[in-house]
């Protein structure tokens, strides 16, 4: 009896290792998955602001050659946002 008890719970953990994504994704969903157009919006906006916020403390040290020609390319397209 005890025997297969243990057979049981190594093939229940076998199982749920294999549909870790699927348990994963039923019982914990990602809480991304569930915002609204706004929340979406602002949350990429404040990533923009850190963004071109770091983007100015790396410039306000040093001046603007301190910028990359892909640091200053990527603050171009992030002021026209």
């Amino acid at each position: 009896m005890t025997e297969l008890l243990i057979l049981i719970l190594i093939i229940a953990a076998i199982l749920a290792f294999f549909n870790r994504n699927w348990i994963k994704d039923r019982f914990f969903p990602d809480r991304q998955k569930n915002y609204t157009i706004d929340d979406r919006f602002n949350s990429e906006k404040r990533e923009r602001e850190k963004e071109i916020d770091r983007l100015l403390s790396k410039m306000g040290r040093n001046g603007i050659n301190d910028l990359s020609a892909k640091d200053r390319k990527r603050l171009d397209e992030l002021s026209k946002k």
